[in-house]
């Protein structure tokens, strides 16, 4: 008998692709009486839970359990569905994805292998919305200017990485070093993560192991999720110092000089022809790549698109890290430790 497989997913207002998901979980061929779906559901205000119960109730030969999770964010939806899971082996997936049908069959797999204590896989980034801006969007979440070496958005052989995003462990793993950070509002992957490589074990990346992500569908909401992730990624550094990847310090490297040429800028002009040149290069390199996935893709309009959602993304993610960084540093000089130590 194959392992019992909890497939929790934390969601939210997902009414236009929870279904996509459940679909595609329904099309595994891991046996369907070896797997049970628990959707943490944050009291969504939609059509989600109706679409679940739908599903439930059109495909009665696959356990769908809905939990609540009146906090709303993601890390407690995960923890919320640990909590009413059953199985040995865990898969955590997304509301905005849609894992191949031999996912789970791969995950336990390499699990079973030991080929790592977390094992996921490779995104193929979907757009999320229609029209060139949301092609672009997706086309720049695997792109290397902007994922940097993140094996899961831009590939590579089968290798141990510092992360995975829909990572599969066995329960054993929530045991030893516990579960997801609520305190964290982003992140919680790549926290979870670090404390599974501090207690000696492996994350596992296998590129046969696919699933289909959606991406932003607007450079508004693209906006706000990257401020989430620059944001929150200082509340995690907090606590885990040593795991800043150099992907993740460059953004915020170059919003600092960029911010501190254009203030010294106001006083003279060799800061301001380091700006100007700065922002030229800049430029340029994010022209070439829109020139270049605009060749290959045969499409005009990702020259100017894709070079805007790179900016988007890494101009969001390290303002936002500076921000929460700056925070950071206000609230611990003002904190009452901080005083007693001055007086």
């Amino acid at each position: 008998m194959k392992p019992l497989v909890s497939i929790i997913v934390p969601c939210y207002n997902e009414e236009a692709t929870i279904h996509l998901l459940l679909e595609a979980i329904y099309q595994q061929t891991y046996p369907l009486q070896c797997i049970e779906v628990i959707i943490a559901d944050g009291l969504s205000s939609d059509g989600t839970r109706q679409v679940i119960r739908s599903f439930q109730d059109e495909y009665a030969d696959i356990a769908v359990q809905i939990v609540d999770n009146p906090k709303r964010n993601i890390p407690s939806g995960l923890n919320q569905a640990i909590e009413a899971a059953s199985g040995t082996i865990i898969v955590r997936l997304d509301g905005h994805s849609s894992p191949a049908c031999d996912y789970v069959e791969r995950c336990v797999k390499a699990l079973e292998e030991e080929r790592g204590d977390n094992v996921g896989g490779i995104w193929r980034i979907r757009a999320g919305g229609d029209g060139i801006l949301a092609d672009a969007i997706a086309l720049a979440a695997s792109h290397p200017l902007a994922a940097g070496d993140a094996r899961y958005r831009i590939g590579g052989k089968a290798q141990q990485v510092d992360t995975v995003p829909f990572g599969a462990f066995r329960r054993e793993v929530i045991n030893r070093i516990g579960k997801f950070d609520e305190s964290l509002l982003t992140n919680e992957d790549y926290e979870f993560n670090v404390r599974l490589r501090q207690s000696g074990g492996k994350v596992w990346f296998d590129p046969a192991i696919q699933s289909v992500y959606y991406a932003r569908p607007d450079l508004a909401s693209l906006a706000r999720q990257y401020w989430r992730y620059g944001y929150w990624k200082i509340h995690m550094l907090r606590r885990h110092p040593g795991s800043l990847r150099w992907r993740q310090a460059l953004p915020p490297l170059f919003v600092m000089v960029l911010l501190g040429l254009a203030f010294l800028s106001l006083w003279g002009m060799i800061p301001r022809l380091l700006l100007v040149a700065q922002l030229s290069l800049y430029l340029t390199v994010l022209i070439i790549a829109g020139i270049q996935i605009a060749w290959e893709k045969r499409r005009l309009g990702l020259v100017w698109s894709l070079p805007l959602a790179i900016a988007t993304m890494q101009l969001s993610w390290g303002s936002a890290f500076l921000w929460g960084l700056a925070r950071s540093l206000v609230g611990h000089f003002f904190s009452p430790k901080a005083r007693h130590a001055t007086d």
